[in-house]
C-alpha cells in the first residue's frame, strides 16, 4: 500500500531547514544533501548581521558560526532560541559555553526542527487513513576551543545528527572545524570554517518493510516474504567558509562593525553575506546585512536587527536579540534571542 502525504507535506519537508530555492529550469545542487536544517543560521545578533559572522564570532552562538571563537569568551554564556520557519516549522537552539582557564574553552549545544502533524493519506484512503505523521530534525554535539597565541585559535565542534519521518529515521555523526586570528593591521579578524564533514545519511525504518512473492509463476508457494526498500545515501551540507570582520568607528560611546563572509557549499551556488554592528554604550545595538549576494536563486535578502543588553545581579548580563530576514516569495521570519552571561 503506497503512502501519500500530500502536496503540503512534500513542501514542508522540502523546505526544512532549506535558505534557498533552485528554479527547476536550471542545474543546481539545491536539495542534493541530508540534513537541510544544518544550514538554518543561529542567533538573532549574526542573522541581523546578514550571517556575516565567521569572523565577528565573539559571542555564544560562536558554536555553530565558528567554534574557535568561543575561546575568545571570558564568561560563561547561553543562548536560548525559537524560531517560527517557513512553512509552519518550528525551530529551536539552546547552547552554552565555559571558560577553562588556560584549559581552553568547552561548549555543548542542542538545535532541533520539527513539522506539525499532518494527516497520512493512500491511494485508496485519499481523505486520510486516521493516523498522523510528523517529521523532526536535530542535532546535539559538544565544543573545544584553545588559543595556541593570543592572536590564533582553533577550535571543534563534535556532533550526532538525527532526522526523522514518521517511522523513519536517518542518523549521522560530524564535526565542524574553526580557525580565527586576530591580526596586526588594527580590529581587522580573520575566521575560517568547515562545517557538517560527516558520514552520508540514508532513512531506515518499519516503514520500509514490504511483503513479496519471489516468483508469481509457482502456484502454492510462499507470496508474502518479507523484505525491505532501499533508500539512497545523501551527504550532509558540507560547506567552507571565509570571513573577515573590521572596527570601522570605536570610541567610547560607539563602535560599527562591519564584516563579510564568503560560502563555498557543496549543495549551491558560492554567495556572500554582508553586515554591520552598530552598538551605542555597549548596550544599544543597531544591525543590518544582506544574504546570499550572487548566490543562485536565492529567496534570502535583507537583515535588519536590534538588541539591548541589561545588567542583572552585579556582573551578569541579559541581552534581548531581535532579527528580521526577508525571503522573498516566501514568508518573512522574524526571530528572537535570548542571551545570558555569568
Amino acid at each position: 500500500m503506497k503512502i501519500s502525504i500530500g502536496k503540503k507535506g512534500l513542501m514542508l519537508i522540502l523546505l526544512i531547514g532549506s535558505v534557498s530555492l533552485a528554479d527547476s529550469g536550471r542545474l543546481t545542487n539545491v536539495g542534493t544533501t541530508a540534513a537541510p536544517f544544518l544550514e538554518v543560521g543561529v542567533g538573532s545578533r549574526a542573522i541581523g548581521m546578514g550571517g556575516a559572522f565567521v569572523a565577528v564570532a565573539n559571542d555564544v552562538s560562536a558554536l555553530y558560526w565558528n567554534p574557535a571563537g568561543i575561546s575568545r569568551i571570558a564568561r560563561p554564556e547561553a543562548v536560548f532560541e525559537r524560531v517560527e520557519w517557513l512553512a509552519d516549522i518550528s525551530f529551536n537552539y539552546f547552547g552554552a559555553v565555559m571558560p577553562l582557564g588556560r584549559w581552553g574553552t568547552a561548549g555543548v549545544f542542542l538545535n532541533a526542527m520539527s513539522v506539525p502533524k499532518m494527516t497520512v493519506r493512500t491511494i485508496d484512503f485519499p481523505n486520510g487513513t486516521g493516523e498522523m505523521f510528523d517529521a523532526s530534525s536535530y542535532a546535539a554535539g559538544i565544543s573545544y576551543s584553545f588559543a595556541l597565541t593570543d592572536r590564533f585559535s582553533i577550535g571543534v565542534n563534535g556532533k550526532y545528527i538525527e532526522e526523522r519521518i514518521w517511522h523513519e529515521k536517518a542518523r549521522s555523526l560530524a564535526f565542524d572545524i574553526g580557525t580565527f586570528y586576530q591580526t596586526n593591521f588594527r580590529s581587522l579578524r580573520i575566521g575560517a570554517t568547515i562545517t557538517n564533514f560527516g558520514n552520508s545519511m540514508s532513512l531506515d525504518g518499519s516503514d520500509l518493510i514490504i511483503y513479496h512473492d519471489a516468483d508469481p509463476s509457482i502456484d502454492g508457494n510462499n507470496d508474502r516474504i518479507m523484505g525491505k526498500m532501499m533508500t539512497d545515501e545523501w551527504p550532509l551540507p558540507l560547506n567552507m567558509q571565509f570571513g573577515i570582520a573590521y572596527d570601522l568607528l570605536t570610541t567610547k560611546f560607539i563602535r560599527m562593525t562591519i564584516a563579510a563572509d564568503a560560502f563555498h557549499p557543496i549543495n549551491n551556488s558560492e554567495s556572500i553575506n554582508a553586515g554591520t554592528e552598530i552598538a551605542l554604550l555597549d548596550m544599544l545595538f543597531i544591525r543590518a546585512g544582506y544574504q546570499a549576494i550572487g548566490q543562485t536563486d536565492t529567496e534570502e535578502g535583507l537583515t535588519l536587527g536590534g538588541g539591548l543588553r541589561y545588567q542583572l545581579f552585579g556582573q551578569s548580563y541579559i541581552k534581548f536579540d531581535y532579527a528580521f530576514a526577508d525571503f522573498g516569495r516566501l514568508k518573512n521570519v522574524s526571530r528572537y534571542t535570548l542571551r545570558l552571561d555569568f
